[in-house]
């Protein structure tokens, strides 16, 4: 009997550093043949990868992963009319795959959604017409999660993205999402069942759960009490809030908190010149973009790991990838955040202190905390971390939970 088949549909794939990755090489691990589609490589910088250009390559093989490119217009600069461009490149040009797309063996078609809504298009046509099942797995609910990052005003122009957003949710056969909250508003706007929507967390990869001592880093930072940031920086991670809780702790005298941002975004150069105006130079140490095997020879270095967001009735509905790795990693969370991670984090986790999202008075009182904590204090938190995370958050238990979910009939 031939193995199933599984088309993904997303934008964002290998080599570019998305979850995704993992949930296609634990299908294969787990016999099912997977073909992406998705687009040529330029996240976060809006660069085309190397070895990519716009003559392609627009097929390859990935680890037993049949992988075909689109066309897609590259995010450079990350300018608001770049990243529209982007956002609308992939969805048009992913339309030309559909008739080759009809005529494939597919038992099962996986969106995984992030942003834009409209990278789930072709997918979505190519499961109505053959007749084939399609899942969702949402990460960014939309229109919402646009606004967070872009303040559209515009009320014709937010019903029209409302519209579109709502279509593609109305048109699969099944969704997952990340928190209850998220399933209560996707249940209304899909007009789904509530067996046919699911809650299953992202899982992190595997490497996020070693524990490295890199020495040269050690000797970096060997001085000072290390707050590390790991991830994309872009204007939803409200990077002023943990500048002004930098502002703070400076200003009551404490002079030994380093704060290490390891990651690229569309906001870091307004993060680094704000963090300069600010005097605050000293205290932030600006690592950049590095492989994903590397981030856990910095949370190895990390006394914390931060992380923060803007306020946003959408995020407080979501628990963000870098809060499940950071939990991973046993070592403990300072967070500005509400909703769904504070519970998370303190109730069920027990491995960190959450405050409200944009409260810098609040995230610099709990990294003071943290700071004055002895040593075995932090550790304790960061182990009751790594104990949830093994017993619930595991790779393997919420990705096998996904599958089944995805090929249940």
């Amino acid at each position: 009997m031939p193995n199933e088949r599984i088309l993904v549909v997303c934008q964002h794939f290998w080599p570019e550093g998305f979850r995704l990755n993992d949930i296609a090489a634990y299908f294969v691990e787990n016999g099912l043949e997977v073909e992406v589609l998705c687009g040529l490589p330029n996240y976060p910088k809006g660069e085309l990868f190397p070895g990519y250009t716009f003559k392609g390559p627009y097929r390859e093989n990935h680890n037993g992963i049949d992988v075909h490119r689109t066309l897609e217009i590259p995010r450079r600069g990350n300018t608001s009319a770049r990243i529209f461009l982007n956002y609308v490149s992939f969805p048009f040009f992913s339309l030309f795959h559909i008739p080759r797309m009809l005529f494939g063996k597919y038992d099962r078609i996986f969106l995984y959604q992030l942003s834009p809504v409209m990278m789930s298009l072709a997918g979505i046509i190519v499961g109505k017409i053959r007749r084939i099942e399609t899942t969702m797995y949402v990460l960014d609910l939309w229109p919402e999660n646009l606004y967070s990052v872009i303040n559209v005003k515009n009320k014709f122009l937010r019903r029209m993205l409302e519209k579109v957003s709502h279509w593609h949710y109305r048109n699969v056969d099944k969704i997952v999402v990340l928190s209850d909250l998220m399933k209560e508003r996707l249940s209304g706007v899909s007009g789904l069942p509530a067996e046919k929507i699911t809650v299953i967390p992202q899982a992190c990869e595997k490497l996020y759960e070693e524990q490295i001592v890199d020495e040269d880093l050690a000797r970096r930072f060997e001085d000072g009490f290390k707050v590390v940031f790991a991830g994309n920086i872009s204007p939803a991670q409200s990077f002023d809030t943990m500048i002004e809780a930098a502002r703070l702790i400076r200003d009551e005298g404490i002079n030994d908190v380093q704060w290490v941002i390891v990651g690229d975004g569309m906001s870091r150069a307004e993060v680094e010149a704000k963090v300069q105006e600010k005097g605050l130079s000293d205290s932030f140490h600006f690592e950049g973009q590095r492989p994903v095997g590397d981030i856990p020879r910095y949370t190895g270095i990390a006394d914390a790991l931060v992380g923060c967001l803007v306020t946003s009735d959408l995020l407080e509905a979501t628990i963000p990838a870098k809060v499940l790795s950071y939990i991973a990693s046993g070592k403990p969370l300072v967070l500005a955040m509400d909703g769904e991670v504070r519970r998370l984090v303190m109730d069920e986790a027990g491995c960190g202190l959450v405050g409200p999202t944009e409260d810098a008075r609040a995230l610099a009182d709990n990294v003071v905390k943290l700071y004055r904590m002895s040593d075995a204090e932090r550790v304790a938190l960061g182990e009751s971390g790594r104990a949830y995370h093994f017993e619930n958050l595991e790779r393997n238990i919420v990705l096998g939970k996904l599958k089944d979910f995805i090929l249940e009939a």
